[in-house]
């Protein structure tokens, strides 16, 4: 029985939806895995995950503008002023005016910020370190690329039909 060749041109269509539906699914289930152990890692410091997030920024990239810290954390302008209130609250990070414009606000790490991340980051580490261990080191550069090129495109693909 010979196909039509049209039919076949449906069917791998079919077959690359449902491959793409799947690859989804595994990259969800992965990701929340891999970020349930993080985050209950997190927690056991005493902090949120968000609450984390601004301090591990602050201490590795410096003071910060309160309005760029969620594009850099990937977190909601509008959660942001209670994400530093509480850590403020904690005497973990201070707010300070920015000197020549007066509309912005800058997040700066108290030095018991920097104590709490100095003291915590290493088994941080070794915690995301414990959970992908599942992976070799050449495994996990071929991940880091294929992700890295499935996030550009998946950028180009929502801009282009934007």
């Amino acid at each position: 029985m010979v196909k039509c060749k049209g039919l076949n041109v449906m069917e791998q269509k079919g077959q690359a939806l449902e491959q793409s539906l799947k690859l989804f699914i595994v990259l969800s289930r992965a990701y929340r895995a891999v970020s349930d152990q993080v985050n209950k890692s997190i927690h056991s410091f005493g902090v949120n995950p968000t609450e984390f997030a601004v301090l591990e920024l602050l201490y590795h990239k410096g003071d910060q503008p309160l309005q760029q810290i969620g594009e850099k954390i990937l977190l909601a302008s509008g959660s942001i002023t209670y994400v530093v209130d509480k850590l403020e609250n904690k005497g973990l990070i201070v707010r300070r005016a920015c000197e020549r414009d007066r509309r912005v606000t800058y997040a700066s790490i108290t030095e018991e910020g920097r104590r709490f991340i100095e003291r915590v980051f290493p088994e941080h580490a070794e915690t995301i370190h414990d959970t992908v261990s599942a992976l070799t080191a050449e495994e996990k550069e071929q991940a880091i690329a294929l992700l890295k090129k499935l996030g550009y495109g998946a950028k180009h693909a929502l801009t282009d039909r934007g």
